[in-house]
């Protein structure tokens, strides 16, 4: 946050049925906190619009003074059945009641109840479910079972890993080593050699989108089948909400298949409903060898699984491959009700339907602004790119701009990772009423105009 984030700004009043805008933003009463936090967190964590969130419910997030954002960050694709959702709350309720809060590895009722609900919703052939907390965690498992695989079919030899450009897996080591953005990892230095990247067949920034540029850019990097463990995409590019050709990933699928290769699917920004399926890969017709979870999966609490192949996910013996709150027992009660709402909402089903009403609005847009070079997106997860007109070079001033003008008109979204910054992420909850995402559309198609305006007399 620098000085000039947190110097309050006199904005229109808003008062709708879902956004309410009555003071100043930032509200002047919130800088002290805001200060503390710029004070005692790291420099890192002050990259979000500078409001306070106070509670959030459904679709929309409130601070102490009257102000009311309708949520197109669903807290960064995790609030998929809206934020505070009665059951969810309910149900952890309920567990904290009954008194078991916390039990490592040792058996509980409900951790059963989970895994097998997981699996319950997973493909046939993923069926062993392991449960962590965060997205990064999974996707570190994830690479550990590939290499391991590898090494067991191949030797010491098979252990590469590929993933892709603009790829973002978290921000553990491994992770980071994993993900596709440079600028992040800088930090690492030295590089596993065996972390490899290849473009991303998106139609924009990697236009090319035939398998054969997969297997090209394996070759210029002097990388066979032979050493390579497995493979690792996002369903879609989180940065922003790109999804390859189905018959790409098709393609891969049967060259994994043909060269004793895994492949994995980082669902943790895709899965539960968000893209109109319950998994991002059903977009493919087909099913990898892993996936990876979290963020949705409880719309709520910090919880995250690997589902995958029981032959893979057995490779390690008893005691070797945990985690100290593997199926923490209250966030195993809210992904339980999670996944009941879901089921039962239609959120799935729902977010295909609105899903096609948001791309086409924002499709309709990039027509009449050629500060948007691409729409990406599927149900209710897409991304506008701003480039310079006429390039596919990143605009990440005007995105930011946007986004906080859409701020200050009372829709609140998040700044993602990728793309230089140019990326402007809409990830509304799945449970959006269809007049609340038509209204948040006006809001936003007249503050990306607005900005645009006083850009170009700038």
């Amino acid at each position: 946050m620098s000085t000039n984030e947190l110097a309050p700004r006199k904005v229109p009043q808003v008062r709708t049925k879902y956004r309410r805008i009555v003071t100043d933003i930032p509200v002047p009463e919130s800088i002290p906190i805001l200060q503390k936090l710029r004070q005692f967190e790291p420099v890192s964590m002050s990259g979000q619009p500078p409001i306070l969130w106070d509670r959030a419910e459904g679709i929309q997030v409130y601070d102490r003074w009257g102000n009311m954002w309708l949520d197109w960050s669903s807290g960064v694709l995790v609030t998929n059945a809206g934020h505070g959702h009665p059951k969810i709350r309910r149900a952890i309720q309920q567990q904290v009641e009954h008194g078991l809060l916390h039990n490592y590895c040792f058996p509980s009722e409900i951790r059963a109840q989970l895994t097998e609900a997981l699996a319950r919703v997973a493909p046939e052939g993923l069926k062993k479910v392991f449960l962590l907390t965060t997205g990064a965690e999974a996707c570190e498992c994830a690479i550990k079972l590939a290499r391991t695989h590898g090494r067991k079919v191949g030797g010491d030899k098979k252990i590469a890993f590929v993933t892709f450009h603009n790829a973002f897996h978290g921000r553990t080591l491994g992770a980071q080593m994993a993900g596709g953005i440079p600028a992040l990892k800088d930090w690492i230095v030295n590089l596993d050699k065996d972390f490899i990247q290849v473009p991303f067949p998106d139609g924009f920034r990697g236009p090319d989108t035939s398998f054969d540029g997969f297997l090209n850019a394996l070759k210029q990097q002097g990388f066979t089948p032979d050493r390579i463990a497995g493979v690792m995409t996002e369903t879609y590019q989180g940065g922003n909400a790109s999804f390859a050709p189905p018959q790409y990933v098709q393609k891969l699928r049967a060259w994994c298949d043909e060269h004793k290769v895994l492949l994995a699917m980082d669902e943790v920004q895709a899965g539960f409903g968000r893209t109109g399926k319950l998994a991002g890969y059903q977009h493919y017709g087909i099913v990898p060898d892993l996936s990876t979870w979290g963020k949705g999966i409880s719309s709520s609490l910090p919880i995250s699984c690997v589902i995958g192949r029981a032959d893979v996910m057995d490779l390690h013996p008893a005691g070797s491959m945990t985690s100290t709150h593997t199926g923490n027992p209250l966030c195993c009660a809210a992904a339980l009700a999670n996944i009941e709402i879901i089921e039962r909402e239609g959120l799935v089903d729902r977010a295909a339907r609105l899903g096609a009403i948001l791309l086409s609005r924002l499709h309709a847009m990039k027509a009449r602004h050629p500060q948007i070079g691409c729409v990406d997106g599927k149900g209710m997860v897409a991304a506008i790119a701003c480039v310079k007109p006429g390039t596919t070079e990143p605009d990440a001033d005007l995105a930011w701009a946007a986004v906080q003008e859409s701020l200050f008109r009372g829709v609140l979204m998040f700044s993602p990772v990728g793309f230089g910054g140019g990326a402007i992420k809409i990830c509304p909850p799945l449970s959006i009423p269809e007049d609340a995402l038509a209204e948040s559309l006006d809001v936003f198609e007249e503050a990306f105009a607005s900005v645009v305006a006083h850009s170009e007399v700038a």
